[in-house]
């Protein structure tokens, strides 16, 4: 018989980033700040069809790179997003080139993101950010304020394994030094953000939401109980 830990109080929390606490932002936003640098005239056509795609192109990397190569490394990140844009409606490589250089530039905390990570370090709870990013997303969580605020941060491009691996939830545990059983783990996608559950990390998954409150109470509501 498979000996599973007992559940215990929560004393950490581990917190996915990239749509559980950084919006991404609106695809509109991120066209408007590439061709800021590179000047493109667009018609309006062009320009919806394009805001479209650039809305869902993540989703289609799930398709070309099923196995999340691209979050291994800067430049495999790189290289799968041109691989999709080039793919899509018509940008030409200067343009590309420019929505890569200011794709983060979009990236912003929830307004509940601050918030609940404050709520938790007062409440003595531990945190580690554990994310697949193929992007130095760490420049986001100092602009944001966010970085103060956790124990730990642990990136798939730096321990070179990628969610659901079981690997990289035992990394986050090993820099939380703290037990399965006493951790819960926060994301957005029920594949990649649970794949800590068969080391008994209790699993929250919170849908990705439009606007700038993402639901982050309902992780004090279960962690913070005095």
């Amino acid at each position: 018989m498979t000996d599973w830990p007992s559940p215990g109080p929560f004393r950490g929390v581990i917190f996915d980033i990239h749509s559980t606490l950084i919006d991404q932002g609106a695809a509109e936003e991120w066209l408007d700040a590439a061709l800021a640098v590179v000047p493109h005239p667009l018609s309006t056509d062009e320009r919806a069809t394009l805001i479209a795609f650039l809305d869902r192109i993540w989703e289609g990397a799930r398709i070309s790179d099923p196995g999340s190569s691209r979050d291994l490394s800067f430049a495999d990140h790189s290289r799968v997003f041109h691989e999709l844009i080039a793919a899509g409606p018509g940008v030409d490589r200067e343009l590309a080139n420019a929505l890569y250089d200011v794709m983060l530039d979009t990236w912003h905390a929830y307004d509940d993101t601050v918030p609940t990570l404050q709520a938790l370090k007062a409440a003595g709870i531990r945190v580690c950010l554990l994310s697949n990013a193929g992007v130095p997303i760490r420049n986001v969580l100092d602009r944001e304020g966010v970085s103060p605020l956790v124990d730990a941060v642990v990136l798939s491009y730096e321990v070179g394994c990628v969610k659901p691996d079981h690997r990289i939830f035992r990394a986050a545990l090993s820099a939380l030094d703290l037990d399965a059983a006493n951790v819960l783990m926060v994301g957005d996608n029920a594949n990649d953000d649970g794949g800590g559950a068969s080391l008994g990390l209790r699993t929250l998954i919170l849908p990705r939401t439009s606007g700038r409150v993402h639901g982050l109470d309902a992780v004090l509501r279960l962690v913070v109980t005095d």
